[in-house]
């Protein structure tokens, strides 16, 4: 599977090491934009380009959710709607009041557990069913 592929298509299939390679990647890319930014833009500019990069970054993660998903017998809909609970809600903190922030924190934490025992431990499908049906980086038929 190529690397854009692997990046921008919510088709197909991706085993345990491709997804935390996968993950690995933008989160070492997303890190070293977030470290160099700072150095080489001025401060207004560098927070706009790590924002850019923050926001850039969600959808090849949840191309590699929904994959990973998919390869683990759910909806490729379950890994976005995940990605997007461990997101969003560090985004919605500056809109509401601080009575929320508990209740958008204990979200977030608990999506990323689930995405770490069921995207990232758990082994693939054992029955393959009309979901899982492709191989592992097969795109799906049109």
């Amino acid at each position: 599977m190529s690397l854009i592929r692997l990046f921008s298509d919510f088709d197909g299939r991706i085993g345990l090491r491709t997804f935390w390679l996968g993950s690995i990647a933008l989160a070492l890319t997303v890190l070293a934009i977030q470290r160099v930014a700072p150095l080489l833009a001025e401060r207004q500019n560098a927070l706009v380009i790590i924002a850019f990069a923050n926001a850039f970054a969600l959808f090849p993660w949840a191309a590699l959710a929904a994959k990973r998903a998919n390869d683990r017998g759910s909806t490729p809909l379950f890994g976005i709607l995940l990605i997007c609970a461990i997101v969003l809600p560090e985004q919605l903190r500056p809109f509401l009041s601080i009575g929320w922030r508990p209740s958008l924190e204990a979200i977030s934490t608990m999506a990323w557990i689930v995405a770490i025992i069921d995207l990232g431990l758990l082994p693939a499908a054992a029955e393959q069913d009309g979901v899982a049906a492709q191989p592992v980086g097969a795109k799906a038929a049109e």
